[in-house]
């Protein structure tokens, strides 16, 4: 059965060079970390890239991160995977867990991280599965 975690976050993004690359390309790597706070209790590391498009308002990015913390007073970590599409202005974003990746208290955790920005603050809805027991 899917549980649902809410709460909010902040997130740090830090530029990287990305290495090989003509500038004239529009790629661009970053880092990025994030503090969770609410029913998930965790900090991430993970690594962001981009490219942009042509047109005003197209782009893309893909990102990985490994998030550690504490979910449902379960310790352990998981990592997370981003794709994130902007089609001249449309938007679309699936965060999903990488399969197997959990550890720790968090084995076998399954799901999707929604993430929502209202007034320039970050929430996420975390929509999981976690195997019973521990």
């Amino acid at each position: 059965m899917s549980k649902l975690a809410k709460g909010e976050f902040t997130v740090s993004l830090q530029p990287l060079e990305f290495e090989g690359v003509d500038e004239a390309a529009r790629l661009g790597r970053m880092s990025i970390d994030k503090r969770i706070i609410g029913d998930l209790v965790a900090t991430t590391q993970g690594q962001m890239l981009t490219a942009m498009g042509g047109e005003k308002g197209s782009a893309v990015y893909v990102a990985v991160e490994r998030v550690t913390g504490t979910l449902e007073g379960r310790s352990g970590s998981f990592a997370l995977y981003h794709t994130g599409v902007m089609d001249r202005g449309a938007q679309s974003l699936s965060v999903k867990v990488v399969p197997d990746s959990g550890d720790g208290g968090l084995t076998g955790i399954a799901g999707d991280f929604r993430i929502i920005i209202e007034s320039g603050k970050h929430f996420y809805e975390f929509s999981y599965t976690l195997p019973q027991g521990e």
